[in-house]
C-alpha cells in the first residue's frame, strides 16, 4: 500500500470496472469519489467492496452526477487529482435513431473532460473499448495495435460501438485543441471476464451463462479477445500512475483469442461439472446469415462470426509492466462468479 492524500475520482461507481478498480484503489491507499446517477446506488457499492474485502470506507465518498446532465460535474472534480472516467451511457433499449446513442457518449466524455480542466486534475483515463481500435483492421496476418482505429461508418459496425469511436475521436480532438494543462490516457479493453462482487452481472457473464445452461443450443464460430476485470481495472490505475502514459492508449487484453467453442472445451476439462448442458454441436455461420434477415439477435452477433482479431498487448505490457492473467483464468473466474451469485444451477 502506498500512503497517499491524493483522491481519484471514478466515474460509474457500481459498474464492473469501475467497482474493481475502486477496490484497487482503496486497497493502494487512494481517497476515492465515485458518480453514481443516484444516491440510492451507494448500498450496493458499500455491499460489492465488502464482498471484495473492504472494511474500512473512510476513504470514499459519493456525488450525485449524470452523463446527460451538468449537475454536480463541478462540485464532483474538487480536489481530485486524477479522473479514472469509466462511466458509459446507459440504455435500457437500443434506441430507433443512433443519434439518442452517440450524443449522450459524446457530450458526456466532453462534459467531465471540460470540468477536469478547469479543476486543475492532473489527468483522466478514460475507458473507450476494442472497438473503437481495430474493427477496420482487415490484415489478417498483422496484429492490431493501438495505432489502429475504426471507421466510424464501417460496415456492420454497432450503433454502441459507433458511439465508443466517435467519443474517444471527440476527447482526443479536445485534448487537442482545449484541453490546457490536462493530460489523457485511453483504455481500450477486449471482451471483459472474471469475478463479479454481486449478482448483478455484465454481459460476458451472459453469454457464457447461454453456453452452460444449454440454452445456446449451437456455438457459432466466434472468437473473444478476453481481459480479467481485476487487470482491465489495474491496466487504469497504472495508466493513472505512470507519466510515459500521457497522451496514449492501451489495448487492454490477455493475449491471443478464444473461440467459444475453445472454451466449452477448457470448461469441459477443467470444470466438467459444469458442462453437462453445454452443446458441441457447430452452428454453421450460413445459417446465421439466413436467420438474420429476420432475427434481431442473429443480426447483431453476425459481424462477430468468422472473424479473428488478433490484437497486440505489448504497449502496455512494455510502457506500464502490466502483466495480465491469462484467458483461462478469466473464463473460470467468470464461471466460478455464475456459480457463487446462483445465476448457473449445477
Amino acid at each position: 500500500m502506498i500512503n497517499s492524500n491524493q483522491k481519484v475520482l471514478v466515474t460509474g461507481g457500481t459498474g464492473f470496472v469501475a467497482i474493481h478498480s475502486i477496490l484497487q484503489l482503496l486497497n493502494r491507499g487512494y481517497k476515492v469519489r465515485t458518480t453514481v446517477r443516484s444516491l440510492k446506488g451507494k448500498e450496493k457499492i458499500f455491499e460489492m467492496l465488502e464482498n471484495g474485502g473492504i472494511t474500512d470506507f473512510s476513504d470514499l465518498e459519493f456525488i450525485e452526477a449524470d452523463l446527460t446532465s451538468d449537475t454536480n460535474w463541478t462540485e464532483a472534480m474538487i480536489d481530485c487529482d486524477y479522473i479514472l472516467h469509466i462511466a458509459s451511457p446507459i440504455f435500457l433499449r437500443l434506441p430507433k435513431n443512433e443519434d439518442e446513442m452517440i450524443r449522450p457518449a459524446v457530450d458526456g466524455t466532453l462534459r467531465v473532460l471540460k470540468a477536469a480542466r478547469n479543476a486543475g486534475v492532473k489527468r483522466v483515463v478514460m475507458t473507450s473499448n476494442f472497438g473503437a481500435v481495430g474493427y477496420s483492421h482487415k490484415d489478417k496476418n498483422s496484429l492490431i495495435t493501438e495505432e489502429s482505429w475504426t471507421n466510424p461508418n464501417e460496415k456492420g459496425l454497432s450503433t454502441y460501438n459507433k458511439s465508443k469511436v466517435l467519443a474517444e475521436q471527440a476527447a482526443w480532438n479536445f485534448m487537442k485543441n482545449e484541453g490546457g494543462a490536462l493530460e489523457l490516457s485511453v483504455v481500450n479493453p477486449m471482451g471483459i471476464f472474471g469475478p463479479s462482487l454481486y449478482p448483478d452481472l455484465s454481459s460476458g457473464f451472459e453469454l457464457l451463462k447461454k453456453i452452460l445452461d444449454g440454452s445456446m443450443k449451437a456455438i457459432p464460430d466466434i472468437r473473444l479477445g478476453i481481459v480479467d476485470v481485476r487487470d482491465a481495472a489495474e491496466l487504469h490505475i497504472l495508466a493513472m500512475e505512470s507519466p510515459d502514459a500521457k497522451g496514449q492508449r492501451f489495448l487492454a487484453l490477455s493475449g491471443g483469442t478464444m473461440s467459444l467453442m475453445e472454451i466449452v472445451k477448457l470448461l469441459k476439462e477443467k470444470m466438467p461439472y459444469v458442462t453437462e448442458k453445454a452443446s458441441t454441436k457447430s452452428l454453421p455461420t450460413f445459417i446465421i446469415r439466413i436467420t438474420a434477415l429476420f432475427n434481431d439477435q442473429a443480426k447483431a452477433i453476425l459481424p462477430l462470426v468468422g472473424v479473428y482479431r488478433n490484437a497486440s498487448n505489448e504497449k502496455a505490457k512494455t510502457i506500464l509492466g502490466w502483466k495480465p492473467r491469462s484467458n483461462e483464468e478469466a473464463i473460470t473466474a467468470t464461471v466460478i462468479s455464475l456459480i457463487k451469485w446462483k445465476s448457473l444451477k449445477i
